[in-house]
């Protein structure tokens, strides 16, 4: 998972000036004028190479633990890295009656997979990932690293666009894609498109679509409804999976305060709409994993109706009143 942004000469300013005393991996959004920054200990980072695809670097904080960052970009920190993880694996797992068979693309950590296994029905998880220094090291250095251990999972070290072009179709019940970003901004803040952006495409999503069995669902990362790119680019991808044959696709909200704005989301999107259990069956199962010592610290049932309460300006912008796009939009770029 990661977030939109942009490393500029004025950020590399503000890190310096704002907190000259202490090291920091920080983020700069150069849409909004957002800066944010975590410090670090003296010792960070305790991890430092370059992949075939990017910089990888392991940091340390007395407060968020171990935080790992690619290309300069925080991807997750002991501390909450739940609040994502937990929310990408069992929003979806939830949705459907029985998953057996599911599908992870991205997520290089192995969090979202080792949050699927907790599902008793979960017979078989290919995991998708297309750099696998970053797999070897927080095999190394996160507690979650020893998913691929479980003998229900196998690993495809590939492009994520080709696997699913040539998945069986209907063959998973779950797909997960926890990608980075498709676009990224440059020095003079032009946008230019990253390698992620091929598992945005149309094309893609229908490939997902047909990999799903007939009441499958399918869950992916969609950014800040903070940043306007972030909440255009949702709305956008909304209407792509809509026209593919998703008969629901919703926004569900989420909490982190590790990530700039100290907010997130995702789609989760479902072939028939109403499929899967009701609450109380969710809480059952909730209640089972929890018997097993498989408890959860950030997700709980009630998020199954409640992470999709929105603030209404963005309810309305996703769903509905359509001229709301050039006031509140607007009105935030202005600020």
């Amino acid at each position: 998972a990661t977030t939109t942004t942009t490393t500029t000469t004025r950020a590399n300013q503000l890190i310096q000036n704002t907190r000259s005393s202490n090291k920091v991996v920080g983020e700069f959004l150069d849409e909004i004028g957002f800066y944010q920054s975590i410090t670090v200990t003296e010792d960070s980072p305790i991890y430092q190479a370059r992949s075939k695809y990017q910089d990888i670097e392991v940091h340390t904080s007395h407060h968020y633990g171990k935080i790992l960052v690619l290309d300069g970009v925080t991807q997750l920190t002991e501390r909450d890295a739940d609040a994502y993880n937990e929310m990408m694996a069992h929003m979806p797992m939830m949705e459907h009656m029985e998953p057996e068979r599911v599908l992870v693309i991205g997520g290089g950590d192995g969090y979202v997979v080792s949050e699927v296994l907790k599902h008793p029905s979960v017979e078989h998880v290919d995991h998708v990932e297309l750099d696998e220094d970053v797999i070897k090291v927080c095999q190394t250095h996160f507690s979650w690293g020893k998913a691929w251990d479980d003998p229900r999972v196998t690993l495809h070290v590939t492009d994520g666009a080709a696997f699913a072009r040539n998945a069986p179709k209907g063959y998973y019940d779950v797909i997960i894609q926890d990608s980075s970003d498709p676009f990224g901004w440059d020095e003079d803040g032009n946008e230019f498109e990253l390698p992620s952006a091929v598992l945005y495409t149309k094309e893609h999503l229908e490939n997902l679509y047909q990999a799903l069995s007939s009441d499958g669902v399918l869950n992916f990362q969609t950014d800040t409804y903070n940043l306007p790119h972030d909440l255009e680019d949702a709305k956008e991808w909304r209407e792509k999976l809509l026209e593919i044959g998703f008969e629901s696709s919703r926004y569900g909200s989420l909490s982190i305060s590790s990530y700039p704005t100290g907010q997130f989301g995702f789609l989760l999107c479902k072939k028939i709409n109403g499929s899967g259990p009701n609450l109380a069956e969710v809480e059952r199962r909730f209640d089972d994993m929890v018997e097993r010592g498989l408890s959860t610290t950030y997700y709980q049932p009630k998020f199954q109706e409640g992470a999709f309460l929105l603030p209404l300006w963005v309810d309305k912008y996703l769903y509905g009143t359509p001229e709301l796009k050039g006031s509140k939009l607007n009105m935030k770029n202005e600020l």
